[in-house]
């Protein structure tokens, strides 16, 4: 076996002129991994190379593979992710994952921006201010998962303090109201989140079933699974499709 030509050609656009030193250290399994990742995997479906590099970079954040997220940043902003989008995708992963887990993604993404000549900082994408993220982030919440949600930040105080609020002002009206990213997007992320860290099963049902209310169907999020499955490995990625389907159920 050798490693497939589309593959190489997938790798070349991805990291022009690199030629990783695991061809000389690890070969079997470079042919290996690149021809499943590269040609097998990215053939099995129609998805947007975009989509697929946006996914991929939530996915690492989410398995905290920040050797690989530095690896494949690049290679994301060569297939037409922006400098934009990628800052997105790391502020909003605080919610999901906590500043303790992001915040080497954060560095990482700063450095390789700055090595491409990408001005820091961006353009400011907020929507909200202290007096209207609160209203902001319960618009979003209902947009989203429908009005059911509605009065959520004034539920649960005896149960869960002041968390609820939290969701609806912090998670939703800090971080969902930004530009950048549209909800089907900012839900896509999220799922991505969620699948990669695992243990997050019930909320993961939840936000597959918003992707499928936003248009993001379940053979749209089987493909999403089916792409990253190579950064996080069988038993998340069925854990992923299990919940897609049981979130399908009730739609």
């Amino acid at each position: 076996m050798a490693i497939s030509e589309f593959s190489k050609k997938y790798h070349e656009k991805m990291f022009p002129g690199y030629r990783s030193s695991f061809l000389e250290t690890d070969p079997e399994f470079i042919e290996r991994f690149d021809n499943f990742a590269f040609d097998e995997v990215v053939n099995s479906d129609d998805l947007d190379d975009k989509v697929r590099f946006i996914a991929i970079l939530a996915t690492l954040i989410g398995c905290q593979g920040t050797d690989e997220y530095r690896a494949m940043l690049p290679a994301a902003l060569n297939y037409g992710v922006t400098p934009v989008e990628v800052k997105e995708i790391v502020y909003q992963a605080v919610a999901y994952l906590g500043i303790g887990r992001v915040f080497p993604f954060l560095k990482t993404t700063n450095e390789v921006l700055l090595s491409r000549g990408v001005k820091l900082p961006l353009e400011g994408q907020a929507s909200t201010a202290a007096e209207n993220r609160l209203e902001a982030g319960e618009r979003a919440q209902i947009a989203i998962f429908g009005e059911g949600m509605r009065g959520f930040a004034n539920t649960g105080r005896e149960t869960c303090g002041q968390v609820n609020k939290w969701l609806v002002d912090n998670c939703f009206g800090d971080w969902y109201t930004r530009s950048g990213l549209d909800y089907r997007q900012r839900e896509m992320i999220t799922f991505c989140f969620l699948s990669a860290q695992g243990g997050c099963e019930p909320q993961l049902i939840s936000h597959a079933a918003a992707n499928m209310r936003l248009g993001n169907d379940r053979e749209f999020l089987i493909k999403v699974v089916s792409q990253c499955l190579p950064y996080i490995g069988y038993p998340c990625s069925l854990n992923a499709l299990r919940c897609v389907n049981e979130a399908a159920k009730n739609e």
